[in-house]
């Protein structure tokens, strides 16, 4: 009753809205609002709870713990202190986590959350200056301002003081928070900050015209004026995407994204660009906010640019996960078709962003293929970044990874990630139903309740039974108000028909398509198909029962050819998710299985790892014995589990892909046979039994890397053979550079020098050091060196290991 008051009033506060618009375009097609969509299904049902009672609560107090809330306090004067957090965009940490608050407040109801907002949404209210300008970190001023802040307000937009990349999370948090409560006092914040936005932005001579340097307050100017009906703040997000590609400061000509403007896509006009670059977040907020304006202003130059930008990364740069964003340099898209695994970066974040632009893609056209696309990276790129507890998180999302695994982290300096999920997993509900003037379109499959609104004012009470992603059987059961003629469109995934995407970026090594059944009251129902959805029209009366059937076949994927990271090597898929190998399966390693076109696997439901199906097989192994003399192939069980599912019990090898040629292995396993140790950078067990030593010298956690700054230095020692000639092996990332220079050293002798620079792609790159014999002859172990030039920084080292030169 609470939540249907709270849109009752919300809508009469809406309808009383004195909008300047007076020729309002939109989008054809509407979401159906997630506080009508209610899930009670085993998967999204139990994800959001955990979001409301473990991430949320969990996200505020690492927020407390690290200073993030008292920023707003000390800028408000509400008590002493200094700006005393990482990053000046800490704020919208704050922010974000209060929208997803918001969305939890929507749907149930929690006095003490409710309070608690209210709480932090006094303090934002001290801390904003009485312009409406809020950004603690200058608020607070003195020796603590941040050095990315700038010397004045805005001056440092372009690049990183991320002002408005912090309102625009802000906007979206007093959004929601009025539409879940009827409470003025966030919207009324957001409200005072963005006309000071439309005060000190624009066209006009006096004013500022800038390309925000972090794309978000876009969106969050769109979502107030939806609200507000006051047409500056969409005009106003139409001229900051306008304002790209117009500074003159660029280097057009280089090819380095950080001097040519492409890391913030600032290189081209936005209606000039076609190929997506640069940073991945910052690219598809900005795609998501120019599909807002192709439909609320009717911009067809808009329009057809998010066409082709979609299109270069739906075919040429989204991972098989649904991910994007394959470099760790500048967390940015790499070159066509430049998609490695085990260096990917596929930030959660860009994830999640990926989504909210396919949401806003199928409303503008009603296809199917973009709900395709949002689906798959739901359940995999999104899911990836988040513990099944709800406690632990990924920032990057590699697709392999070998012994040393990799695990999620409680929190991160830099913390975009577990906020951005504490915001989005709850609003998941909004993605599943969409309204147009025919009826409704079913988008998302999962057990739930919902009140659908047609186009007229009628209400249809969907209940929606099912056990997917593991069950393709669907039932639909519709109440109307009336009986009442309109159509009900159902996605077909594109996955039922043999296309995992809506490209040629990936294909099944077989093409059957299997037949849809869908009935109605029990007989069949014979259908049309309409991009991408059956159609379903007639006049439907209360318990009206629509049953569909997709079929949930197992499916081997190859990619492009031109996708030269996944060459002869196959991935696996069942319905929406995406699976792979994990070493606690699989007797401890996966990287030497053989995937055939023709291996068989069976689904079978297990009550490990939350509740999944699993995938067994029966395939080849490619092992070496008797020291790597004799390698063969031996037939061997497998077992795949979801990929989101992954990195729960402990660390060890994971692959998405792996290899349908055995003799890529072979090859492997005969290289692997030169080594005589190795060191797994920053596992503090693998780093003591080599006796490292060092002075200034850093590492990033276990499974990172280890640096030494200002000429520091750091040592290992390692096994050696005590005759054959031997060689050092030290693994650098190609989007490290800058001032990293340094030496090599076996048994004090320098045995090579190094400079890194940053390269046009993501990898990991191997350099050899050969080492005198006579510093190993006879000797089982030496003492390697890495020593940082003065004023220099040696490393990341990713990897080291030392092996016999070949013959």
């Amino acid at each position: 009753m609470k939540k249907t008051l709270v849109i009752l009033f919300v809508a009469g506060v809406l309808a009383a809205c004195k909008s300047t618009d007076s020729n309002k375009s939109d989008y054809q097609y509407k979401d159906v609002p997630f506080t009508n969509v209610h899930f009670s299904d085993n998967f999204w049902a139990s994800r959001i709870e955990t979001i409301r009672s473990v991430t949320v609560p969990f996200a505020f107090h690492k927020c407390e713990e690290t200073h993030r809330i008292d920023n707003f306090a000390v800028a408000g004067k509400l008590m002493e202190g200094k700006f005393n957090s990482p990053y000046p965009f800490d704020d919208s940490d704050v922010y974000k986590i209060m929208e997803g608050a918001a969305y939890l407040l929507a749907v149930k109801e929690d006095k003490a959350l409710d309070m608690y907002m209210d709480s932090l949404i006094h303090l934002i209210g001290a801390a904003q200056e009485p312009d409406g300008y809020l950004y603690t970190t200058r608020t607070i001023g003195g020796d603590s301002q941040h050095p990315w802040a700038g010397s004045k307000r805005w001056e440092n937009e372009r690049d990183n003081s991320h002002e408005l990349y912090n309102v625009g999370h802000m906007y979206e948090a007093a959004v929601a928070h009025y539409l879940a409560t009827g409470k003025r006092s966030f919207l009324d914040i957001a409200i005072k900050s963005a006309n000071l936005l439309c005060n000190t932005f624009g066209p006009e001579e006096e004013k500022i015209t800038v390309a925000p340097g972090h794309q978000e307050v876009e969106i969050g100017l769109v979502k107030l004026y939806r609200v507000t009906g006051d047409k500056r703040y969409l005009d106003l997000s139409q001229f900051f995407l306008e304002a790209r590609g117009k500074y003159d400061k660029y280097d057009r000509n280089s090819e380095d994204q950080f001097r040519n403007g492409s890391y913030w896509q600032d290189h081209k006009p936005v209606i000039a660009q076609d190929e997506a670059v640069g940073h991945a977040v910052r690219a598809t907020y900005m795609y998501a906010a120019m599909t807002d304006i192709a439909a609320l202003k009717n911009e067809r130059h808009f329009e057809n640019a998010v066409g082709k930008l979609w299109d270069n990364v739906v075919g040429k740069k989204m991972y098989i996960t649904g991910a994007i964003g394959s470099t760790r340099h500048g967390e940015a898209f790499g070159k066509n078709y430049e998609l490695p695994n085990s260096t990917a970066y596929c930030e959660t974040c860009a994830s999640i962003a990926n989504c909210m632009w396919n949401l806003r893609m199928f409303m503008l056209h009603g296809d199917a293929k973009y709900i395709d696309v949002l689906e798959r990276s739901l359940y995999n790129g999104v899911l990836s970044g988040i513990s099944l507890d709800g406690k632990k998180f990924f920032y990057p999302n590699v697709l392999s990874c070998d012994e040393n695994g990799s695990e999620r982290s409680e929190w991160f300096d830099c913390s975009c990630c577990p906020s951005n999920l504490a915001r989005f997993i709850p609003s998941v509900p909004g993605y599943v139903y969409a309204t147009s003037s025919k009826g409704f379109y079913v988008n998302l499959y999962g057990a739930n309740h919902a009140d659908v609104v047609l186009k007229n004012g009628k209400h249809v009470q969907v209940e929606q039974q099912t056990d997917y992603p593991w069950n393709g059987k669907i039932k639909l059961i519709l109440t109307p108000e009336t009986p009442e003629d309109f159509a009900v469109m159902l996605r077909i995934p594109g996955w039922v028909n043999s296309q995992p995407v809506p490209s040629d970026l990936y294909t099944y090594t077989r093409h059957d398509k299997r037949a849809v059944k869908i009935t109605i009251n029990g007989k069949p129902r014979d259908f049309v198909m309409e991009k991408g959805y059956a159609v379903l029209s007639g006049s439907w009366k209360r318990g009206d029962t629509i049953e569909l059937s997709l079929p949930m076949d197992v499916h081997k994927v190859s990619a492009n050819d031109k996708v030269a990271a996944d060459v002869n090597h196959l991935a696996v898929e069942r319905g929406p998710i995406v699976y792979c190998a994990e070493f606690a399966d699989n007797g401890g390693t996966v990287l030497n299985y053989v995937l055939k076109p023709e291996t068989a696997f069976e689904a079978a439901p297990a009550s490990m790892l939350g509740g999944v199906e699993i995938l067994k097989g029966t395939t080849e192994r490619i092992i070496a014995e008797n020291d790597f003399k004799e390698i063969k192939s031996v037939t061997d069980s497998i077992l795949l589990i979801p990929y989101y599912a992954r990195s729960h019990r402990g660390n060890g090898e994971m692959a998405v892909w792996l290899p349908s040629d055995e003799n890529i292995l072979k090859d492997q396993l005969k290289e692997r046979a030169r080594i005589t140790d190795k060191v797994f950078i920053g596992k503090e067990s693998s780093e003591t039994a080599h006796q490292l030593k060092g002075e200034n010298t850093h590492t990033g956690g276990p499974n990172t890397w280890r640096d030494a700054s200002d000429g520091g230095w750091f040592s290992y020692t390692l096994r050696v053979d005590p005759v054959q000639p031997m060689e050092l092996v030290l693994t650098y990332s190609s989007t490290d550079g800058g001032n990293r220079e340094f030496e090599i050293f076996a048994e004090h002798e320098k045995i090579g020098e190094q400079k890194l620079r940053v390269e046009t792609f993501s990898a990991w790159i191997d350099k050899v050091y050969p080492i005198p014999v006579d510093l190993t002859r006879g000797k089982s172990h030496v003492t390697v060196k890495i020593q940082a030039l003065p004023g220099m920084i040696a490393g990341g080292v990713f990897g080291c290991r030392m092996q016999k030169q070949k013959k």
